[in-house]
């Protein structure tokens, strides 16, 4: 039998079984010592037969604190965590220090416990709460996918267009969308990428070598570009972003019944493959309009709205953009250049409009926004 593909492994493309959600959901300190729980899970296991365990990397929501937002990431294999780690944490001052120490502990203490049941760490109270609340989302998350598989009763293959969250860095910010074709990555492209100056000639080697590595790996566990690290760090959080949602897409699949995309009939087109328009769907193209979410920029918010038939944008617009001052004459030239773009392209991978940066950088992020809610 050949070996499953790694991307297996961090996508859900295996059933889940009774055994594996109880694993997830009930272990709580002392349960290893209760009967009774004991006997729950292995009625479960009977039931279930001899079907694979939930299998995925899954991001849990931002927890607010006091010093800052904590969302964690696990991943698990047949029905255990394997890792978890913060992908959001309280910065700056003694955070930068509290938290250096507190995260790795939060991290192993979870994988010990297989549980969010974990101990708060001394001095680090508020973290940790915010920890323990964003991990027992992403467990939720877990549970909902594996038994979303369990009622189909079979994996369903993943096929679409997903793109993830932007991710900032210290150069700007970074968004990586990726191409599914029954679960395999196809394609990586960076739909944002840290623009100007010396960060043109370093993405300009470093985007297309994680592309490629992403596409050949089939795993967000790729190495660092040597000479762009921030742009490679933000680059696999948005990345891992991108599988969160294919994995978020099968599991609806995988309830119904169905597949995550219908192929093709023969002689015609891949929608979900081709059609930057119907991200995430897979099966019907998008018709609507969609309006994306407000983007702020140091000179005032953007907020776009695209017009979307057949899967391709007919008409996008402004319904905010910065105004006053110099701002009313440069918008005034660029918004329709940047509205032309949109249309012409089909996606938000549009060239800036030269004197307007900000803009064009908020108009492209609420662009892309929109695009992400007509292909959900």
């Amino acid at each position: 039998m050949r070996k499953s593909h790694p991307l297996r492994r961090v996508m859900l493309a295996t059933a889940a079984t009774v055994s594996g959600i109880v694993l997830l959901l009930t272990l709580k300190p002392g349960s290893d010592d209760d009967p009774q729980a004991a006997g729950a899970a292995q009625q479960g296991a009977a039931q279930a037969g001899a079907a694979a365990a939930a299998s995925g990397a899954f991001t849990g929501d931002a927890a607010d604190t006091q010093y800052g937002a904590v969302q964690v990431r696990i991943t698990v294999a047949n029905g255990k965590i394997t890792q978890a780690e913060a992908v959001q944490r309280p910065k700056g001052g003694q955070s930068d220090q509290i938290n250096a120490g507190a995260v790795p502990k939060l991290n192993a203490a979870v994988v010990a416990a297989q549980s969010a049941s974990i101990d708060a760490v001394s001095g680090a109270t508020y973290t940790s709460e915010g920890y323990k609340k964003s991990v027992q989302s992403a467990i939720d998350k877990a549970n909902a996918g594996a038994g979303s598989a369990q009622g189909s009763g079979q994996a369903a293959p993943v096929t679409g267009v997903f793109t993830g969250d932007a991710a900032d860095t210290e150069y700007g910010a970074v968004q990586v969308r990726i191409t599914v074709k029954d679960n395999r990555i196809t394609k990586a492209e960076t739909v944002q990428q840290p623009k100007g100056g010396q960060s043109d000639q370093i993405t300009g080697k470093a985007v297309p070598r994680l592309n490629q590595a992403v596409v050949t790996l089939q795993s967000p566990d790729i190495d660092t570009v040597s000479g762009a690290t921030y742009t490679s760090e933000g680059y696999k959080k948005s990345l891992q972003s991108a599988i969160d949602k294919a994995n978020a897409g099968a599991g609806s699949a995988q309830g119904s019944g169905g597949q995550a995309s219908q192929p093709a009939e023969p002689g015609g087109e891949d929608a979900g493959a081709q059609d930057p328009g119907s991200q995430g769907s897979g099966s019907a193209r998008a018709s609507g309009t969609f309006t994306g979410d407000v983007v702020k920029t140091d000179y005032g918010p953007v907020q776009v709205r695209i017009t979307v038939a057949g899967g391709k944008i007919t008409k996008a617009e402004a319904l905010q953009k910065p105004s006053g001052g110099q701002s009313d004459s440069i918008n005034g030239n660029a918004i329709p250049r940047l509205n032309q773009a949109a249309v012409t392209a089909g996606s938000a991978d549009i060239d800036a409009v030269s004197g307007a940066t900000y803009t064009s950088g908020g108009y492209k992020k609420s662009l892309q926004s929109a695009l992400d809610q007509a292909g959900g």
